[in-house]
């Protein structure tokens, strides 16, 4: 997987942290930069966290389903890509103004679990882990803070189109995978 693909991958997995935070901006009155580094880290650390926990998995189980690898990949990055974008159809939920872990720690599991599938996928892919989720951290933060910002000056309108965006991607990406894997794509 080369950086291209891993940063659409990172700005598809990102979605819902971005799409929460706009919300969480809504919720603010005035944001302070202490709000985009915790938002950040909370989203990032997990976007990070989870991926690598998921590759654990998936190298664990690799001989066994290394013939099938590539319909998995494809399977959970659909199922992955479909969810993100039925609940891009679906309503606003009002957002906890507090950073406390008790109102974080919820909502950076929730938008981080299907980071985990995906570091399944890169176990069948023989991605370089660390440089990844690296990577995929990095970018959630960013885009965290950045949502939170966006939120804060214009309110929920992007949140639904954040998860379409994301979730599109990810089925792209599970397609792609599919067809290098039967010869389709170079």
């Amino acid at each position: 997987m080369g950086l291209w693909e891993l940063f659409v991958v990172a700005v598809g997995l990102s979605a819902d942290a971005f799409a929460v935070s706009i919300c969480k901006g809504l919720s603010l009155g005035k944001i302070q930069k202490k709000h985009c580094i915790i938002i950040g880290l909370y989203f990032g650390g997990f976007q990070a966290l989870m991926p690598a926990i998921g590759y654990l998995l998936g190298v664990g189980f690799q001989s066994l389903i290394a013939n099938i690898d590539h319909w998995i990949a494809f399977v959970l990055l659909s199922i992955i890509g479909f969810n993100m974008i039925k609940e891009s159809c679906g309503e606003n939920e009002k957002m906890d103004e507090s950073f406390s872990l008790r109102a974080m720690l919820p909502l950076a599991v929730a938008t981080s679990i299907d980071a985990l599938a995906v570091g399944v996928t890169f176990a069948f892919l023989k991605v370089s882990i660390i440089p990844a989720v690296s990577f995929i951290g990095v970018i959630t933060f960013l885009l965290s803070g950045f949502g939170l910002l966006v939120g804060n000056k214009f309110g929920c309108r992007y949140k639904s189109k954040a998860e379409l965006a994301g979730g599109i991607i990810l089925i792209v990406m599970g397609f792609k995978i599919l067809l290098e894997h039967i010869g389709v794509l170079g």
